[in-house]
């Protein structure tokens, strides 16, 4: 047998990650995607594959194929057919197949593609209407684009086609327009992800749903007006759609967002709101029983990182009932079992992610599904099994099937077993220990590969970004550069510090109006706790983190000399102008109640480039060109101060990228970032 080797940045293209898996609603298929980087075409595959379940075993096998990516895939109401999106015609559009066989048929043809909102994160962007003869999608839309629409005939094919064609045809005239004109700004943001919004709204339309063999049907837009629509859920009787919709769109489209309910005929394309203000409200999902809707909701003021909490109202609108107060965690993904008596949920606890259900009528919440993992996405059949996606410290991802309740769980794919059987892979420990108010803070730590006591090894400090999100041993976008670090004989240490989720609302919420020094002293706390293990060089550590992460990163080494080196990605250094030019200027706004241009004196105080004389230890600074979330201008500033202070920096500008480019950038760039990372942690980390 092969000797096993060390992990390399490489082997980003020998996983495999399994993605939103859907089970049918007898539970005897679980449709789910497979996702995989390709190294020659420097891409993304993403494909359907299917586990069904025969003999009382699943058989998994490959449902679609291509050079396409298929993805986010949906059962209709009777089982028999799967929606999928696909971008194999271009632009991504909704797509059916037969699960007793057949090719993929296209079922929309939208000029802009079928999507919801960029800067709205999950969900599906379409939903099969209750009959499972007509579908609701979201798309984006301009003024202009929808004044076209509605002069179009809706039932005269020829006129139908020629409608379509002259809308590729502008389509194309305004590309080629954009070349040489300036754009025209009106909204705010007006860019998120890497792209500009050219002032096109997420609107919902609805299609009916053709024979095999029949033409495509004409979508219609059930919506209007200069604002987004970022969700879809029927009604039972299937007269009406929900939605989300931001109570005023000009200013805020993250927070304070109501249901809506829209006629499926959408006549008149209005809409009518279901909730108040007070609370921010999205995932609308409708009982199987008509009655009642059940969605996620925050408060829509103070700390952006409040618990979210699951909520119940009429289906009409109407007193609103939080059912999830007494978990004081944040939930996700709601799904209804088919008695309408309970809900399916998602909630992060101290590291872990499980499923839960909770009683409409009683309150009481279980853990159905739980153990040391974060779950990544699950679905329920109308008898109660459960398929779910998740990862594991060992193993990046998997999906999972369970009987009615969570009962007899088995683990059904193994597509990173062979590649895992080949490599050391790192153990990691669970590490807790007291910030110095006293406060308990969890962490864990990675030896390196190869481990001997008595022998000292130099420290990677990993810091997680947000800030109100929540580490984990199990966290698939950070499991090869954990085991990176440790193969190149690095131990690691990460911590979910103050401001972390997973922990309650209240230390959540106790970096509101402060995310630098608390924060700072809770990490450095897990540090000492590290360093008094005995087998780490309290010379030889380096320093690493993204987004908010950056901004800790640039913090620290502002107010702590014990780092050899640091290397800060895609962070925010400046709240004075960041405020201006990132895509989520209200969360600014609630995290310091503040505008900064209204107090320049805490915004600066705040602001890692305000002590950057202070910074004297080796800094990277890497950031992406099109990231809108944290600008490059940050960087650009963070750079020139150190480079003009003759400290020792050097700034990686990636092409093409955003702020996602660590999770879901260009392959090449992804492996290029991490031996680049491994280099200059060597460079200061690895001498003597």
């Amino acid at each position: 047998m092969p000797a096993k080797q060390p992990i390399t940045a490489e082997d980003l293209y020998n996983l495999h990650f399994v993605e939103d898996p859907q089970i049918s609603p007898d539970g005897q298929r679980v449709a789910f995607v497979r996702m995989a980087l390709e190294k020659r075409d420097n891409k993304y595959r993403r494909h359907i594959w299917l586990a069904e379940l025969a003999g009382g075993a699943l058989r998994v096998r490959q449902f679609t194929y291509g050079s396409s990516a298929d993805r986010t895939p949906r059962f209709s109401p009777d089982g028999q057919t799967l929606a999928f999106l696909s971008n194999r015609s271009g632009k991504t559009q909704i797509h059916l197949i037969s699960l007793n066989g057949g090719e993929a048929r296209p079922l929309t043809s939208h000029p802009n593609g079928v999507s919801g909102p960029a800067y709205v994160e999950g969900g599906a962007p379409f939903a099969f209407g209750p009959d499972g003869r007509r579908m609701a999608f979201l798309a984006p839309v301009s003024k202009e684009e929808r004044r076209r629409e509605d002069s179009g005939s809706r039932d005269d094919p020829d006129a139908m086609a020629a409608f379509e064609a002259k809308q590729r045809e502008e389509a194309e005239q305004e590309k080629a327009k954009s070349r040489i004109d300036p754009r025209v700004i009106t909204r705010l943001p007006y860019r998120t992800g890497t792209e500009f919004l050219d002032d096109r709204y997420c609107h919902i339309y609805t299609i009916d749903i053709p024979a095999a063999d029949a033409p495509l049907a004409k979508p219609y837009r059930i919506t209007d007006g200069e604002l987004d629509f970022s969700a879809i859920a029927w009604t039972v009787d299937g007269k009406y759609i929900l939605s989300t919709q931001p109570r005023d769109p000009e200013y805020d489209t993250w927070y304070r967002t109501d249901l809506v309910r829209i006629a499926a005929t959408g006549k008149r394309k209005a809409f009518r709101r279901l909730t108040r203000p007070g609370h921010s409200y999205s995932d609308p999902k409708v009982s199987p029983d008509g009655q009642w809707i059940a969605a996620v909701r925050q408060l829509d003021s103070g700390s952006s990182g409040h618990t979210v909490h699951l909520a119940v109202l009429p289906v009409d609108g109407g007193p609103v009932r939080d059912l999830t107060l007494p978990l004081d965690r944040t939930v996700e993904a709601l799904q209804w079992t088919a008695d309408s008596q309970y809900i399916y949920f998602q909630a992060g606890d101290q590291g872990n992610t499980g499923i839960y259900r909770v009683s409409l009528n009683s309150g009481v919440i279980e853990k159905h599904v739980g153990g040391r993992r974060l779950v990544l996405g699950f679905s329920i059949s109308n008898s109660g099994r459960i398929a779910f996606a998740a990862s594991t410290p060992e193993r990046p991802a998997d999906l999972y099937f369970t009987g009615q309740g969570g009962a007899n769980e088995q683990r059904v794919t193994d597509f990173n077993g062979a590649f895992l059987a080949g490599r050391h892979v790192a153990a990691t420990e669970e590490l807790r220990f007291a910030a110095p108010d006293g406060r308990e803070i969890q962490g864990w730590l990675l030896k390196p590969i190869g481990f001997k006591k008595g022998k000292k090894y130099p420290l990677v400090v990993s810091m997680h970004g947000g800030p109100q999100v929540m580490w984990s041993p199990s966290t698939p976008s950070m499991w090869l550069e954990w085991q990176l670090h440790a193969a190149r004989g690095y131990a690691v240490f990460y911590c979910n510090p103050r401001g972390s989720q997973g922990y309650g609302d209240e230390f959540t919420t106790l970096i509101h109006n402060d995310w630098g020094d608390h924060v700072m002293h809770d990490i450095l706390a897990g540090v000492d706790r590290v360093t008094g293990l005995g087998f780490v060089d309290p010379k030889r550590m380096a320093l690493t983190g993204g987004s908010y992460a950056g901004y800790m990163a640039a913090w620290i080494v502002g107010h702590d000399r014990r780092f050899a080196c640091a290397w800060a990605q895609r962070g925010l250094y400046n709240f004075v102008s960041f405020h201006g030019t990132t895509d989520i200027p209200q969360f600014i706004e609630r995290e310091f109640d503040m505008l900064p241009f209204d107090n320049l004196e805490k915004s600066w105080a705040q602001s890692p480039l305000a002590y950057v004389r202070n910074i004297r230890t080796p800094l990277a600074i890497e950031h992406q060109d099109q990231d809108y979330r944290c600008p490059v201008s940050d960087a650009e500033q963070l750079f020139a101060a150190l480079k003009r202070l003759k400290r020792p920096v050097v700034f990686y500008r990636y092409p093409r990228e955003g702020h996602e480019m660590s999770r879901s950038g260009e392959p090449h760039h992804r492996v290029d970032r991490l031996n680049r990372m491994m280099a200059w942690f060597d460079r200061y980390c690895l001498k003597g």
